[in-house]
């Protein structure tokens, strides 16, 4: 079922962290299982802003993957090593839950590089780099996961979110909303669906050196943007492309560090409901979402099925 969430202030910042809490709250129902938000906040644009997870946490009363701290201890240990190794210095970090950090820091090379070799440390995984993307996810719902990583603090002009209903994987933080254009920084996606040429898109994108971290069929749409992107496309280009290339029902969302978009199937089977005026989009996919952050009278609309649609900040 799953509920997908976006909001865009033009020239505007904002408590993008509260305002999404808000509209992914509203669709709790919609996915009970694990919360995400990818925002843009504020930055100087200077430094990159790295968040990654040295493990699981599956919640109170599970073991399934709690490690003992000491192992995330090591892990971490180790990918400060390799980013002292690839030339990286780390400006500023912080620790927010045991298995889940925030670096900022100073990087002048190659993204891809870059990220196989932090990502080569057992049980660590990139969920995202950018200037100024703060990607977070867990479980949980919307309130749940804000107040775990003190998302009120977040001022930005865009964001997007995913409350999920593990379907096609499993409950875990891995196959949680929003993914990473892997290996383009500030690039995010969300996805509510169903892709039924899964397996034959992923085997030939890792036949050309994509990477996968779950097995959630929507991370697809995150890999295939970045091959496109990869091969020169631009955001718009890679997601009509995606209209054809992709098979199944969906309707996602794709943030980069100064834009929004949205893209809904040829078959239109996925709910959207859109709001749009001269300085914000809101959507999302039911009207409560919006009315969470808009509860004055508007009109709004529902896309047409095929269509694809960007905003600039």
């Amino acid at each position: 079922m799953c509920g997908i969430a976006g909001v865009i202030h033009k020239g505007k910042s904002v408590g993008i962290g509260s305002e999404l809490q808000g509209m992914l709250q509203a669709l709790k129902h919609r996915g009970p299982d694990s919360t995400g938000f990818a925002l843009y906040g504020d930055t100087d644009g200077k430094n990159f802003i790295m968040r990654f997870k040295v493990g699981e946490n599956v919640g109170e009363g599970s073991n399934a993957f709690n490690e003992d701290s000491s192992v995330y201890d090591e892990r971490k240990k180790l990918v400060d090593k390799y980013l002292a190794d690839l030339g990286a210095s780390i400006i500023k970090e912080e620790r927010i839950t045991p298995y889940s950090l925030r670096y900022e820091m100073n990087y002048n090379k190659d993204l891809m590089e870059f990220s196989k070799k932090i990502e080569s440390v057992p049980g660590v995984e990139i969920l995202s780099i950018g200037k100024s993307l703060e990607l977070i996810k867990d479980l949980g719902d919307a309130k749940e996961v804000s107040e775990r990583y003190n998302l009120n603090k977040i001022t930005g002009t865009h964001g997007i979110g995913h409350a999920r209903m593990a379907t096609e994987s499993g409950v875990d933080i891995k196959s949680a909303h929003p993914f990473w254009g892997y290996p383009f920084s500030d690039v995010a996606v969300v996805h509510n669906g169903q892709l039924t040429n899964y397996w034959n898109n992923r085997r030939a994108l890792e036949n050309k050196g994509m990477r996968f971290m779950s097995e959630c069929d929507s991370e697809l749409i995150a890999v295939y943007i970045a091959e496109k992107m990869r091969n020169g496309a631009s955001l718009e280009e890679g997601m009509k492309d995606s209209l054809t290339g992709l098979d199944g029902v969906f309707t996602y969302f794709v943030a980069t560090k100064d834009s929004l978009g949205m893209a809904k199937d040829t078959m239109a089977a996925k709910p959207l409901v859109l709001y749009e005026s001269d300085n914000l989009v809101a959507m999302g996919s039911e009207e409560i979402a919006i009315r969470a952050i808009l509860p004055q009278e508007i009109d709004t609309y529902d896309p047409f099925d095929g269509e694809v649609k960007v905003w600039q900040i």
